[in-house]
């Protein structure tokens, strides 16, 4: 039963990867006016169209999705969003869907990638978290982001979590920025992607229902950043252990 398992998942998971590669192909025609938008116009544009396309490839997936708390938002200035990481699933679902454009930051490694690379890219802050020049410079343009009105996504972990613990550790920058600038951090909580697309069996699909679950809003004044990751940590890692299915 368990080889059994294990063989549809593997053909769940190929089926996503050419369903994902087949709407990039049609989908990325509409991602050129990115190279001409100035922002924030480029930001929302893009995010309208990874809405489009991660919607489509979801259904056609097998993979559901629901977001809970978006009235977070209502009426909140732009604000540092800080999401949990626990899949490849995680980043094509979160930052098309949250309520407001934003951009997100990015490992630069996938910017190599041919034609995704390119609309990845367009999305992003981009970041080597081996070279200390490549954080200062996306540190600044995270500064940047949040004076054009938008959203700045951060996944404070930095890469998926691996571990069983329901959060790894948390860098530092979100909070910092945070601070910095003076603006909210709202946490969001994404639950059930490790189950649906784990890192172990590489290359295994379980279809199902994907939840983004966003959370009341906190602000930075009268805090340090250290204080400020704390009280986000300590927030999201008790959220997810009571709502979390995996």
């Amino acid at each position: 039963m368990k080889l059994i398992k294990n063989i549809i998942g593997r053909i769940l998971a190929f089926w996503a990867l050419l369903m994902f590669a087949i709407t990039m192909f049609i989908f990325m025609w509409f991602y050129i006016p990115c190279a001409f938008l100035p922002e924030p116009h480029k930001t929302r544009w893009h995010r309208i169209m990874s809405q489009f396309w991660m919607g489509l490839f979801m259904i056609l997936s097998g993979i559901r999705f629901s977001v809970k708390g978006k009235e977070v938002f209502d009426g909140l200035e732009n604000a540092v969003v800080v999401c949990n990481h626990n899949s490849l699933l995680d980043i094509p679902v979160s930052f098309p869907f949250l309520p407001r454009a934003n951009k997100t930051i990015a490992k630069k490694s996938f910017s190599y990638i041919p034609i995704f690379g390119w609309i990845y890219t367009s999305g992003t802050v981009l970041v080597d978290r081996k070279n200390n020049k490549s954080r200062q410079e996306s540190y600044e343009k995270m500064k940047h982001v949040l004076t054009h009105g938008l959203d700045m996504l951060i996944y404070p972990e930095g890469t998926r979590n691996k571990t069983t613990a329901p959060l790894k550790s948390f860098y530092d920058g979100a909070f910092k920025l945070s601070v910095d600038a003076k603006k909210p951090i709202v946490p969001v909580v994404l639950l059930n992607t490790k189950r649906m697309l784990p890192v172990s069996p590489s290359m295994y699909l379980k279809p199902g229902k994907i939840e983004m679950h966003i959370l009341p809003a906190i602000f930075p004044q009268e805090k340090t950043s250290d204080e400020l990751k704390k009280e986000v940590f300590d927030i999201m890692g008790v959220y997810y252990l009571a709502n979390n299915k995996d």
